[in-house]
């Protein structure tokens, strides 16, 4: 088995993460080297390369989970290696969607706009993976599953409880262009009906008719905790950066009620869905 299939690249830019692989490799060199294995031998018994494990131990490479399953087994280390994959999953998620993973689950209440594709949450894992493959530079395919892993693995916000209050406009124009070709847009408009059928989510799209139009500046999103705080995005007010000021978060809560307001009802919007899922099957 390559190195390619046996684990994921480290973010160079991802601090926790290089010194959560990083911690996770030493304890492994220092497991093997307690039981006397070598490299070349610890690496015959788990099946895979010499070259992987030492860019395992050398916080090179993030393990899979079966790797960690494999080397406490082989080293008899009783669950402690094992116990481990609950950090390394959180690392293999990149930085910026396990950041906002993290908000996500914090937020009681969340009101997301975005202009160009289909919101990320809702996104379905091979609609992401056509939008990564776009990227330019490109990112290699490493990058790619893990950007896809990450971004799916936030869709656990659907089945928390209590469950939060999920608004989402979404642009006519986003659920008519086939990112990925026909087939995936359609499996796409069909996870977006089956997400509308739940009570804490209210879908609303923007037709392409409607003359007027307060989001052409740019996405909003506005998440709200149970403790009353709340962060709220836009490309257009401070930069793009998460913000908590009220004076600026009122801003992003005008706009996306106006936008609400300008958009189809989430009955209306299932309806639309619906038809174009049928122009496409």
């Amino acid at each position: 088995m390559s190195a390619e299939d046996s684990g994921w690249e480290v973010d160079p830019d991802d601090e926790w993460g290089v010194a959560v692989v990083a911690t996770v490799g030493r304890q492994l060199r220092l497991r093997r080297e307690s039981v006397g294995m070598s490299a070349a031998e610890f690496g015959e018994a788990l099946g895979y390369g010499e070259d992987l494990i030492y860019k395992i131990e050398g916080g090179k490479r993030i393990p899979r989970p079966e790797y960690l399953d494999k080397a406490d087994k082989v080293l008899r280390a009783d669950g402690l290696i094992s116990a481990m994959k609950e950090d390394v999953a959180k690392v293999r998620y990149p930085k910026r969607e396990r950041a906002l993973g993290e908000l996500e689950a914090r937020a009681v209440e969340m009101q997301l706009y975005e202009p160009f594709t289909i919101h990320g949450l809702l996104q379905t894992a091979e609609y992401a993976r056509s939008l990564f493959l776009m990227r330019r530079p490109v990112y290699s395919q490493d990058a790619v599953e893990r950007y896809v892993t990450g971004r799916v693995a936030r869709s656990v916000v659907f089945e928390r409880d209590p469950a939060p209050e999920l608004s989402f406009v979404l642009e006519e124009s986003s659920l008519r262009r086939p990112l990925g070709g026909r087939d995936v847009l359609r499996r796409q408009l069909e996870h977006l009906l089956n997400v509308a059928e739940l009570r804490n989510v209210e879908l609303q799209m923007m037709p392409l008719e409607q003359a007027e139009h307060v989001g052409l500046a740019g996405s909003i999103e506005v998440l709200k905790s149970e403790d009353g705080s709340a962060f709220g995005r836009s490309p257009v007010v401070a930069g793009g950066r998460w913000m908590t000021a009220r004076r600026q978060l009122r801003v992003l809560e005008l706009r996306y009620g106006i936008l609400r307001t300008q958009a189809l009802t989430p009955g209306e919007t299932t309806q639309a869905i619906q038809r174009l899922w049928g122009e496409l099957s």
